[in-house]
């Protein structure tokens, strides 16, 4: 049986990973290690509960103590660091949580993935540490770190003391980066469930700038599969790219979503757009596919919609995790702006 630490399992990547491990595998046992900040839940989780190979650990990842009798008193063998602060206008607002959750939380995984001899290490990254792209060309595994937010800029130091690590101290790393996500779960400051949720309320949809922004698109559930392929036969040491390649401007999603739920695009509202917004990002992915013989399984048109579907069918979940604190946030982003 392997022991395995994945931080951040309660927030929407981490609840698709569990769940696709604990249905596939019969030899994984998961501690499940979250701080349980706005974006996770637990009740996403709810069927795992009884399952023998999962745990539930109610803990942050700067917690040095907690950390490390967590991973003694489970013998764990291998973490995956989900655990982060992820939302780039949060990060614009108030870059500090991100400083310290994605950083030094990163960097007291680490270094208690050294004192217990940990196998293995997953880092899980962005494409936004690169920076941005113009009109052609794609990110590789060798593209410069040039991050343009305080999201980027606090993930790409994670993935320095992560190089670090395995360089200095000989720890078995690996680190992916992927692209923009979407899928079951995904909590509403994000575009897609965002728009699915205004859209189902009747309410306009906030666009920034003039909505032409490119990024790659991803179903989350191949996202998990690359991860888990990346843990268990990436080379040490080595950056695997996870795209979905699928590029989308954000006013060609939007209207996407107005097509599947039958709404005008009248609802479009153009906004104020955030500080520093990069232009396009897209995924090279020639070294996961070539090396572990990965590629993505879902189209986008299939992934939106199973999306749709997932957020009609779950509208319960959907009402749970949209109330009191994110209505607060949501009017702070969006409302006269």
């Amino acid at each position: 049986m392997k022991n395995i630490l994945v931080t951040g399992g309660a927030g929407f990547i981490g609840v698709n990973f569990i769940k696709m491990l604990l249905n596939t595998t019969d030899d994984v046992k998961i501690i499940n290690y979250d701080a349980l900040t706005y974006a996770g839940n637990l009740e996403s989780l709810e069927d795992c509960i009884k399952n023998p190979r999962y745990v539930f650990v109610h803990g942050d990842i700067q917690d040095k103590s907690l950390l490390a009798q967590t991973i003694q008193n489970h013998n764990i063998e291998g973490i995956i660091n989900f655990a982060a602060e992820s939302h780039v206008d949060r990060s614009i607002s108030d870059p500090d949580i991100f400083v310290k959750t994605n950083v030094l939380g990163t960097l007291n995984l680490l270094q208690n993935a050294v004192k217990f001899n940990i196998k293995r290490f997953l880092q899980v990254s962005t494409d936004e540490v690169y920076g941005s792209l113009g009109n052609d060309g794609k990110f590789t595994e060798n593209t410069n770190l040039s991050p343009n937010s305080p999201y980027s800029a606090s993930k790409a130091s994670a993935d320095h003391f992560v190089r670090a690590y395995n360089h200095t101290f000989k720890l078995d790393t690996v680190t992916t980066r992927c692209s923009n996500n979407y899928g079951p779960y995904q909590f509403p400051e994000k575009m897609i469930p965002l728009c699915i949720n205004n859209i189902l309320a009747n309410k306009n949809l906030p666009v920034y700038g003039d909505g032409l922004q490119v990024r790659d698109w991803l179903f989350v559930k191949d996202h998990c599969t690359a991860i888990w392929e990346v843990f268990n036969h990436g080379k040490t040491g080595e950056v695997y790219n996870i795209g979905g390649c699928n590029e989308k401007t954000n006013l060609e999603l939007v209207k996407t979503l107005l097509r599947i739920l039958k709404r005008p695009e009248s609802l479009i509202t153009f906004v104020k757009d955030r500080p520093g917004h990069d232009r396009r990002y897209s995924i090279d992915n020639t070294k996961i596919m070539s090396q572990l013989n990965w590629k993505p399984s879902v189209t986008f048109e299939e992934g939106i919609e199973l999306t749709v579907k997932w957020y009609l069918d779950n509208k319960n979940w959907l009402e749970s995790v949209t109330s009191g604190h994110y209505q607060k946030y949501y009017s702070e982003m969006y409302v006269n702006r």
